[in-house]
């Protein structure tokens, strides 16, 4: 198949969500199918990670989108009955160079990332198109203004919520819609009663992460992610604050490692003698194997987590909220142990500290699971099915 990726930021290199989804699909599809990639860049360092993709992608084809433009994009949301999130990202040149490439290649289907490019191919229904959301924004969006403390962002983010669930109709206009985890997916179905929604999940690279892991020590407690993102700001200050001092009042010695790029302020601070905050680091692998534990406790957010889904494949125990547990679609300690409270949770961690037979079994289930489940090798064979299939629709 000759198939087209339209994608809402340039998928290299693979340290975030939505670029890792494209990078890994990308990696494991090329070998069978001709593959073109249109997408935004926006930094200047953007450009020179191009290359990087060129194994991968036939054509790649970029447009321009820094920051400072994007927030001007967004202020078009004021009076368009648009979420900001879609707004930042409608580009007359982008919606220009796609209408350049789509006559001049005839393409099979066109893989669209995310909501916030949704409205590019709304309309085109001469062309086999699947919308990968990936998660349900609409709900990541209210969760957040839930949680969130300052009024005034709780009442924008409100709104924003309510638009993007009205917005998220769109699917309807697409051959198939896709969605990372069965959380998300039952939400969207009660919202929306989708008939061409279906799940494909978010998985893991098991080349790059390996099990390796020592069950002997008990000492480390991890946690990894983008440190600037909101939802792990959120959770790396809550269990500093909220659940590791009831961890260290039974084991004193314990450490605390935050790890990932970009962390700001509010991360930073939380620097300590028990509490370690490494910045970017490049092989997650080892910093996982080195880890007695893997700590998720997410207060908002939607889809499935990175963080649990590295830990499992590495055969670490996870001890995780709801956010990142539920969208796993997985029995509680099938891998991860989900609690809702920074009491239960904290006593979830002692137990696993106490014991090397249970974190041994915990992360045994886990890397299992991943092998089966959430192996990108998998998945892309999902995908490439599910185009199989919106091509089918077209075509009756």
């Amino acid at each position: 198949m000759k198939l087209l990726f339209l994608a809402n930021r340039l998928p290299y290199p693979p340290y975030r969500g939505d670029k890792l989804k494209i990078y890994n699909l990308a990696k494991r599809l090329c070998g069978k199918h001709e593959l073109h990639l249109l997408t935004f860049t926006e930094t200047e360092e953007d450009k020179k990670y191009i290359g990087a993709l060129k194994d991968f992608f036939t054509e790649i084809h970029t447009v321009h989108l820094p920051k400072w433009r994007g927030a001007l994009y967004s202020i078009r949301s004021l009076w368009k009955n648009r979420p900001v999130q879609v707004c930042y990202f409608q580009s007359r040149e982008m919606q220009r160079k796609l209408n350049a490439l789509l006559t001049v290649h005839q393409y099979d289907a066109v893989h669209v990332q995310h909501l916030r490019m949704a409205p590019y191919l709304s309309a085109r229904k001469d062309l086999v198109r699947i919308l990968d959301l990936p998660d349900a924004f609409s709900l990541y969006w209210k969760r957040r203004s839930e949680a969130q403390k300052n009024p005034i962002l709780s009442i924008f983010q409100k709104y924003e919520a309510a638009r993007l669930s009205d917005f998220e109709s769109i699917v309807k206009d697409y051959n198939l819609g896709l969605v990372c985890s069965q959380e998300d997916l039952n939400y969207l179905q009660k919202a929306h009663h989708f008939k061409n929604l279906h799940l494909l999940p978010n998985g893991v690279d098991l080349t790059t992460f390996k099990a390796a892991h020592d069950y002997a020590h008990n000492h480390t407690l991890l946690f990894t992610g983008n440190m600037d993102y909101a939802p792990n700001v959120d959770a790396v200050n809550y269990f500093a604050k909220a659940i590791f001092p009831l961890i260290l009042t039974r084991f004193p010695k314990t450490k605390f490692i935050i790890a990932g790029q970009r962390p700001v302020a509010k991360v930073k601070e939380l620097a300590s003698e028990n509490i370690i905050v490494t910045g970017f680091v490049k092989n997650l692998s080892e910093i996982y194997n080195d880890a007695s534990i893997v700590v998720s406790p997410l207060r908002f957010g939607a889809g499935t987590q990175n963080k649990v889904l590295e830990a499992m494949a590495c055969g670490v125990p996870v001890v995780c909220s709801n956010i990142g547990f539920n969208g796993l679609n997985i029995e509680n300690g099938e891998g991860a142990i989900m609690k809702t409270s920074s009491k239960l949770f904290a006593e979830a961690v002692c137990e696993l500290l106490v014991s090397a037979s249970l974190r041994e079994n915990v992360g045994a289930k886990g890397l299992e699971l991943v092998k089966k489940r959430f192996d990108w090798d998998v998945i892309a064979q999902q995908l490439e099915q599910y185009f199989i299939k919106a091509i089918a629709i077209k075509t009756q």
